[in-house]
């Protein structure tokens, strides 16, 4: 590690302590930025990386809500507001047992970058709560959601903090976390994005980030002269984004071999096309099922305990969770002959593993830059509530394209070596960076 970063990791370390995931995400931003701040001191004077890796408020509540059997269930409930230098800080709820405030801190701040990528004007934010959703019913889940914007509904709103959905955050939660806010603040107006198509959602909405992903490893593939066609894809997940994922791979000609989720993956070597697809999307989003129900009905291999990496392929797209590749999962999929990784999910890849990219000088694509649709397309969905109008499908997916190859172009710009290689991590880092720091030094100390 530069002695610089090192010196700046021990003051971040010693401010947030035991945060090993926020850690993580800071660092892996500080090692791109401190070479290039040091050749840009105006920067460096003014502490802005310092004044980024601190969030400008935290909060953090209590959510008391009374089960089905009348039993009182008490869960945590946080909202980090990490900067809104650009826009009102915008990012997803997270509803998942390992939800804490490291994991919330390191989000946040990974999408101060995302959402300076995307070219939209939009701060960057998370939040959630340790609630589990999974075996709950509606009545439940209502009850929760309820209770957790009874509180949170004070600190949000159009022009200051916009949430959406994340892990365990669909539209059914989306749905009852909205209906309560407007119940308390007596206004419809687009506090939340992810909503419903016909009370203000956005068409490609649920499908943006999948999509997003998938575009973006496109252009990748583009720089070589290359494309999706005929190349095999090992996909991680099976939710939202892993879905809309292999539904844009096959439209792009590519073979989709693999899906996962928290028990295991299955391997399916003919390709999982949209007759397959369609039956995954009512496994996981009417029958909450496990993956190992699609080993079962198509007669394909099932791996209990394991993740997809092992499988040969060209293109990956981890679209699970943080942290699901390590090292040596890295050092399999170029043994392998994988030559492009596309994140779907936020910082899935270990430190390690993203050297071994690096070493390897493969095509990455890190979250910030890879999976930014999402935020995207939240961004055009406060476009049109504030218009009070609704794009076609056509127009939102044409716009989110255009987006995708915006951020790609400013990876480009900012990590082409001087040999040609281009560093997207590096470049997302630098590019994410330059605009928000911007904006702080022109808007003074605060």
């Amino acid at each position: 590690m530069d002695p610089r970063t090192e010196k700046f990791m021990a003051s971040i370390i010693a401010r947030n302590p035991g945060e090993t995931e926020f850690h993580q995400a800071v660092q892996e931003v500080a090692d791109s930025l401190i070479p290039f701040i040091e050749e840009n001191p105006k920067y460096k004077h003014a502490k802005i990386l310092e004044r980024i890796a601190e969030p400008e408020r935290i909060i953090i509540f209590r959510i008391p809500w009374i089960d089905d059997k009348g039993d009182v269930q008490v869960n945590k409930g946080y909202r980090i507001e990490m900067n809104s230098a650009i826009g009102p800080y915008k990012g997803g709820i997270r509803f998942h047992p390992t939800v804490n405030l490291s994991i919330l801190k390191f989000l946040a701040f990974e999408q101060v970058f995302k959402n300076s990528l995307t070219t939209l004007p939009l701060g960057g934010g998370k939040g959630g709560s340790d609630f589990d959703p999974k075996g709950k019913s509606d009545n439940e889940v209502m009850k929760f959601c309820q209770s957790f914007m009874t509180e949170l509904y004070r600190h949000i709103g159009p022009d200051t903090d916009v949430p959406a959905g994340d892990i365990g955050v669909g539209g059914r939660e989306v749905g009852f976390m909205f209906g309560q806010y407007k119940r308390l603040k007596n206004e419809f107006t687009g506090v939340f994005t992810g909503k419903g198509r016909e009370w203000g959602g956005s068409l490609i909405r649920p499908e943006a980030t999948g999509y997003g992903t998938v575009y973006f490893a496109q252009e990748m593939l583009k720089t070589q002269g290359d494309s999706l066609k005929g190349k095999s894809v090992s996909i991680s997940g099976s939710g939202n984004v892993a879905q809309f994922a292999t539904e844009k791979v096959l439209e792009m000609g590519g073979k989709v071999v693999t899906l996962s989720d928290s028990a295991g993956f299955i391997y399916d070597p003919n390709g999982i096309d949209m007759e397959k697809l369609d039956y995954v999307k009512e496994l996981k989003n009417i029958k909450r099922g496990r993956i190992s129900e699609y080993a079962e009905k198509f007669g394909v291999e099932y791996h209990e305990g394991k993740r997809p990496w092992i499988v040969k392929c060209d293109v990956a797209l981890p679209c699970a969770t943080q942290n699901e590749i390590t090292e040596e999962d890295a050092q399999t999929l170029v043994k392998n002959g994988c030559r492009v990784i596309s994140e779907g999910a936020n910082m899935p890849s270990t430190p390690d593993a993203v050297e071994v990219y690096l070493n390897n000088r493969i095509l990455y694509g890190p979250g910030k830059a890879a999976n930014a649709g999402g935020v995207a397309v939240s961004g055009l969905e406060m476009t049109q509530n504030s218009m009070r109008l609704s794009w076609t499908r056509e127009e939102v997916d044409e716009k989110l394209q255009r987006i995708m190859k915006s951020i790609h172009e400013t990876c480009k710009k900012f990590g082409t070596e001087s040999d040609g290689f281009i560093n997207y991590l590096n470049g997302s880092n630098v590019g994410g960076f330059v605009k928000v720091a911007d904006a702080m030094m022109a808007q003074g100390v605060v």
